[in-house]
């Protein structure tokens, strides 16, 4: 049952005058952000896509939803720093673990860890929200570093891509704050 207008309350109070201290950039909006159009996911690996959502560069830092449509994999990395993961939809999980992320789930990944991601086969797709700061550093099977995939790489991978499907390159710096 919804509500009537009559029962918001808040509809008198008058909004802020200046919202945005001197410098500040106005806040990222975006409508449908686990959408379905595929154009807006960036290939990560084979099986694996990324559709950004937020990116820092300063800070080394962004949000994106990671999306398998069917069972998939990222390479094995390790984080020197923290991430989040809250799942949207299907069914993932670390190999290194003995859980399994399904809708609802929220995942804190404390610095230092070494995991290797894997879609599950599931009747939706696996979407999962990732606020991820620092580099991944690519592992091999024994844990050894074997390269690094930072915020600069995810740049020019999603800058490519855009460019590529149409929606142009220049799209990506609409999500810099």
């Amino acid at each position: 049952m919804s509500e009537s207008k009559g029962n918001e309350f808040w509809r008198s109070i008058p909004p802020i005058k200046d919202v945005f201290k001197p410098d500040a950039k106005p806040e990222a909006y975006i409508s449908n952000a686990a959408t379905d159009d595929m154009k807006y996911y960036v290939p990560f690996s084979e099986t694996v896509c990324s559709r950004p959502l937020w990116i820092s560069p300063s800070e080394n830092k962004w949000a994106d939803i990671l999306r398998a449509d069917a069972p998939g994999m990222v390479n094995r990395h390790y984080h020197p720093h923290e991430v989040f993961a809250y799942t949207i939809s299907g069914k993932w999980s670390y190999l290194e673990h003995d859980w399994v992320a399904t809708a609802g789930d929220f995942v804190y990944e404390t610095p230092g860890e070494g995991h290797t991601l894997v879609a599950h086969e599931h009747e939706d797709p696996m979407r999962v929200f990732f606020i991820v700061k620092g580099p991944l550093i690519w592992l091999d099977e024994e844990g050894n570093s074997e390269g690094h995939f930072d915020v600069h790489d995810y740049i020019a991978m999603c800058r490519e891509h855009y460019e590529k499907v149409g929606i142009g390159a220049d799209y990506i710096n609409s999500l810099f704050r």
